[in-house]
């Protein structure tokens, strides 16, 4: 068993990069149906930074209740410790990984020595990949595979009424992937490519070579042209980007076609329906059954992660400094052992 205590990040008020301390905290204690993990590594995540900031562009009916001091992150990879007593697909030793009690809790605890995790939300990490690309995968990947594949979940966005259902993708298929370099689009890039779609990969130009080495068919650099001037007729948008200017891919769409955004913008539903094009999204949320299908393919090599940088526990505030820079080529990810 652990120490008594370990090191974490906590943020005792909302802000910059800067409230986020190195401290000494107690090791929790896990309950039913959970384990304890040693943290080798965690995956960064725009709620990472929202719950930093105190998520302020939020309406408050939208916006979780955060508790003072917290300890944000919630994808972490690492090494079973310990165990409840009503746990039995896991044993202490079991390298797992998972995004953890999202979306019910920004506060995850991931950026620390040691979180507790619901057995529900994990899955076994391939023996083949490292801890590093395994916590890396959890939430873009559950992402990309909620929005393109499986929902997986009955629960409706909070930004809709109308449910999320994945259009199915094949040859012949056109799928646009706006923000590709991200973390969720370059994984739904190579997702719509295993399903053998054809797909059109939209970032700034440094990311070219990348992305068409991860089958984009077709690139466009939107600092020199932009996307919705040029494609026309594809069967699915997913715009990884999203957010008020979601709206401005509808015209690339064809009758019958879906758009969907990752951070929902502002639609108008009859405009939708004259055009015929079908505007949903959901929220992503933690499913150790999606992970462990995840897992498979990238311990296959079907599916890349890639890591953009990676910093040291102690530098969390670094890695969201460059977090905020944008243009993020795959993930950012901390080292924890």
């Amino acid at each position: 068993m652990p120490a008594n205590t370990m090191k974490a990040i906590r943020l005792h008020e909302h802000g910059g990069p800067e409230v986020l301390r190195l401290e000494e905290v107690p090791v929790p204690v896990p309950g039913p149906g959970e384990v304890l993990v040693r943290v080798h590594a965690v995956g960064l995540n725009p709620p990472d930074w929202y719950a930093r900031e105190g998520m302020p562009d939020v309406p408050p009916e939208f916006k979780p209740s955060f508790r003072l001091p917290l300890i944000p992150g919630t994808d972490a990879s690492g090494v079973v410790e310990a165990v409840a007593d009503d746990v039995h697909d896991f044993a202490v030793g079991d390298e797992v990984f998972g995004l953890l009690r999202f979306p019910a809790s920004l506060q995850g605890g991931a950026y620390a020595e040691y979180v507790t995790a619901p057995v529900a939300h994990l899955a076994h990490k391939p023996a083949g990949v490292d801890h590093v690309h395994a916590a890396a995968l959890a939430m873009s990947g559950l992402t990309a595979w909620q929005f393109l594949i499986e929902v997986g979940h009955d629960h409706p966005s909070p930004f809709q009424e109308a449910r999320h259902r994945p259009m199915p993708l094949g040859a012949g298929t056109r799928v646009l992937v706006n923000g590709a370099a991200g973390g969720v689009g370059h994984l739904a890039l190579q997702l719509a490519k295993w399903k053998g779609a054809e797909v059109i990969a939209v970032a700034s130009g440094a990311h070219e070579t990348f992305l068409r080495g991860l089958g984009a068919d077709r690139f466009i650099d939107y600092t020199k042209e932009n996307p919705e001037d040029v494609v026309r007729d594809v069967d699915l948008v997913l715009d990884a980007v999203g957010g008020p200017r979601s709206r401005r891919f509808l015209r690339t769409v064809k009758r019958g076609g879906s758009l969907y955004p990752v951070y929902f913008g502002e639609f108008d539903e009859e405009e939708n329906e004259k055009l015929g094009v079908t505007v949903t999204g959901t929220q992503v949320r933690s499913n150790g059954t999606q992970l462990t299908d995840l897992a498979a393919l990238l311990a296959a090599g079907t599916l890349q992660v890639a890591i953009d940088s990676t910093f040291p526990l102690a530098e969390a505030a670094a890695a969201h400094e460059r977090a905020s820079r944008g243009h993020i080529q795959g993930k950012i990810a901390l080292t924890v052992v």
